[in-house]
């Protein structure tokens, strides 16, 4: 009875403001794939600050400026705490979500049975990835009902690296460590801000200063100097677009050198003459000239690469490179490049990335062999597109939606995502969502999306949620040079409870609330999509889920780790994350393994063929669009979420157009000026700013800003979309198509007046 008294006593206090209650306790940040293990301060039941967590043996106090935001996304003024319903007049009212599922269900179902599965489609964004159960129950909700049209944000951005790999084949042995190597390339990536490929994103900044005081030579190729451009031992700062000349004419200079790895090549890989062949052309006379790079700096940096140290290194290619088309040829010769020079773990050396929250594997030193990647499954109605390994292709959703006849998508479920800010071509892009019978989305703010949609679910928020890393860990099967480098974990539960008086649902949730209530059996499967569609170490987890099962998430986490290489429960007893003593080395070659891997692929070296055969001057002289538009991440923001918070933009919500100071003064312009960015499909304004890190025939911006196509004149406030520039049926890959989002052909006015649009 005293103790329930002083309770009592303590309460009454900290409701009267005399005594602010503070707790600080780990946490997990899940704004991007790297998981920083982080501290969490909540006074009163409110998160106030977020730092790095010394105790964390992976990250050791690293976090961004991103995570350092979190208690600002959480405490947002314009975050909803209720979901939305869409009004006869256009506007929203809040709605129980119950209610919601109740009544977005019932309008499925009837949608289904008018126009079939087909007519429902899903939208995985990236801001739905770090929630491994959201995702991953958003999927099997999908193949519940027997709907194919299952769309990421993969295939409009990175599609790739998949692609190459079904071509290319998985070494079983894994990658090599980035803290061991003595050499790394980097092609159109700039992991010190995007923390994504190559650098393990684990405090990169430190990890790669580390490298270099230990030796190792970076390589980078990239039109601007990136802040990971400025440390590398090399930069090439090419021409946009030309990352696969480079490639092949460094492939050729390596051959021609026998720099190669002749025995590694004689046991494990197969098309080394067909490969041989296809980059003779490339010589280095004529990559230098296309691609307007010293030929030293060429040679050298072939040299560099295939004979410094004693130690390996690997080939990385991110986001800017992959924009600029030819994608899967690039991630390709990123493999072949690697393999040609054996750059690949061997037996007896340590696993690079075994899994800990997965289940154990034994990785080997031998090949899976290339498997059939695209031309299967969905067949799309627009374009020759199918299903690949890499997704649906999510730049064709659009015509799906507003293509009408049988199989036409008329319902629209969107996870983590904003169409109307990162698809390409926002104008078809608004006409389709607009067209919609109905369009569902989960999101904490009214985005753009949200203001088109018939429902908006406010979910709960990521500290608000149980947390763990298996999501980091699934990561590495999307493509070498990514994951956590270590036997590391970390389980922790909800740091804060969901604001008082609100109504949230975590979004895996939702999905078995709409389950439950359509009497659907979900097969939850603990992976899908990327290259382990096809592949994987260890089989997939299945859960068989009954729609009325009454589930929390931590049960779930139990679930889909019972069969994980460290117990959950040993996990748990590690508040601050652990690096766990798994022995884990890779083993020797199977005595019966006739698998080879394959740098020969003929589609791939068709496609090489192509690229030989463009005429480069010829569109390098383009009169009307002289510039060069690529893409660019930002330190703040992830993907652009949470532009409008100020202590991420710091007094800046849009994106500027970047431009060498040189060719400001050229076109008569100066820094901070309005202008338009013209390609030959749209146009947008924009503000400039002068950047001296960039190629003069160069601009670059960030993606995912802007507001509606009728908000122009707004632009200071939400910044330009920058897909709006971007066709998706005129220049895109035919397997995968993604269209050209980078290397676009710009030109660049004053602009006095911004008339509605």
């Amino acid at each position: 009875m005293a103790g329930t008294t002083a309770t009592g006593a303590i309460v009454s206090a900290r409701k009267c403001g005399l005594m602010p209650h503070t707790t600080v306790q780990p946490g997990i940040c899940r704004i991007c794939s790297a998981h920083c293990g982080v501290l969490a301060t909540v006074t009163d039941g409110r998160l106030t600050k977020v730092a790095g967590d010394p105790d964390n043996p992976m990250f050791r106090g690293y976090t961004c400026v991103k995570g350092r935001a979190l208690p600002e996304i959480h405490n947002n003024p314009l975050r909803l705490l209720r979901s939305q319903k869409r009004q006869p007049d256009g506007s929203y009212a809040g709605i129980g979500s119950q209610r919601a599922m109740d009544e977005i269900a019932a309008k499925l179902q009837d949608l289904i049975a008018a126009h079939g599965p087909r007519s429902v489609a899903m939208y995985l964004g990236t801001n739905g990835l770090p929630y491994p159960a959201s995702a991953l129950m958003g999927n099997a909700f999908m193949r519940g009902i027997e709907s194919p049209m299952f769309f990421t944000a993969n295939t409009i951005d990175q599609p790739g690296k998949q692609i190459a790999l079904a071509a290319h084949g998985h070494w079983l042995g894994g990658d090599v460590d980035f803290h061991e190597a003595d050499s790394w390339m980097l092609v159109g990536t700039n992991p010190l801000v995007s923390k994504a490929i190559g650098i393990p994103g684990q405090n990169p900044s430190q990890g790669l200063r580390a490298a270099i005081e230990r030796g190792m030579k970076l390589i980078v190729i990239d039109p601007r100097r990136s802040q990971t451009a400025a440390r590398a031992a090399i930069h090439l700062q090419p021409r946009p677009g030309e990352d696969v000349t480079i490639l092949a004419g460094m492939i050729n200079i390596i051959i021609g050198e026998q720099w190669h790895d002749i025995a590694f090549l004689d046991e494990n890989v197969d098309g080394f003459q067909d490969l041989a062949r296809a980059v003779s052309a490339f010589t280095p006379d004529y990559v230098a000239e296309r691609a307007d790079i010293p030929r030293d700096q060429l040679l050298y940096a072939a040299e560099l690469f295939a004979t410094y140290g004693t130690r390996r290194g690997m080939v990385n290619a991110g986001t800017g490179a992959n924009f600029s088309m030819h994608g899967n040829l690039l991630e390709y010769l990123c493999l072949c490049l690697t393999t040609l020079c054996g750059r690949w773990q061997r037996a007896g050396e340590r696993v690079t990335r075994p899994n800990t929250l997965m289940p154990a594997f034994t990785a080997k030193a031998q090949p899976h062999p290339p498997y059939e990647g695209w031309g299967y499954g969905e067949q799309l109605r627009v374009r020759g597109l199918t299903d690949t390994v890499a997704g649906m292709p999510t730049a064709a959703l659009a015509d799906e939606i507003l293509l009408e006849g049988d199989g036409q998508v008329r319902a629209l479920l969107c996870i983590g995502g904003n169409p109307m800010a990162a698809w390409p071509d926002q104008r078809k892009t608004h006409r389709a969502l607009e067209s919609l019978d109905l369009l569902v989305t989960l999101d904490t703010e009214m985005s753009l999306t949200a203001r088109m949609a018939d429902y908006v679910i406010a979910p709960m928020m990521q500290m608000e949620t149980p947390a763990m890393t298996m999501g980091s860990e699934l990561i590495k099967y999307y493509t070498s040079g990514t994951g956590i480098p270590a036997a590391y974990a970390q389980y922790v539960p909800r740091v804060v409870d969901p604001p008082q008086g609100s109504d949230l649902i975590e979004e895996w949730q939702f999905f078995l609330g709409l389950a439950k209530r359509m009497e659907l059996e979900l097969w939850f499967v603990n992976f899908f999509g990327g290259g382990g569609g096809k592949f994987m170490e260890s089989a997939p987890i299945v859960l068989q889920m009954n729609g009325d099962t009454d589930l929390s998430t931590e049960e779930l986490f139990e679930q889909m780790c019972a069969t994980s290489r460290i117990p959950m429960d040993e996990v748990r007893k590690h508040q601050h994350g652990r690096i766990f003593d798994v022995d884990a080395v890779v083993a020797e070659r199977d005595a019966d393994c006739t698998a080879r891997l394959d740098i020969g692929n003929p589609y791939m070296l068709a496609e090489l063929a192509g690229v030989r055969a463009e005429d480069f001057a010829a569109a390098r002289d383009d009169s009307t669009y002289r510039l060069r538009l690529i893409p660019r991440r930002h330190q703040n923001f992830m993907n652009s979420s949470g532009t409008a918070l100020a202590a991420l933009n710091r007094g800046k919500p849009y994106n500027p157009v970047y431009m060498h100071p040189d060719t400001v003064i050229e076109l008569g312009l100066e820094s901070g000026c309005t202008v338009r960015v013209t390609s030959n499909h749209d146009s947008v304004p924009a503000v400039l700013e002068s950047d001296a890190t960039l190629r003069r025939d160069v601009v670059a911006m960030h993606h995912a800003f802007g507001g509606m196509p009728s908000e122009d004149s707004d632009f200071r406030e939400h910044g330009t979309n920058v897909g709006r520039l971007v066709p998706t049926d005129v220049d895109y890959d035919p397997i995968t198509g993604l269209p050209r989002q980078g290397n676009i052909a710009v030109n660049i006015a004053r602009l006095d007046r911004i008339s509605p649009t």
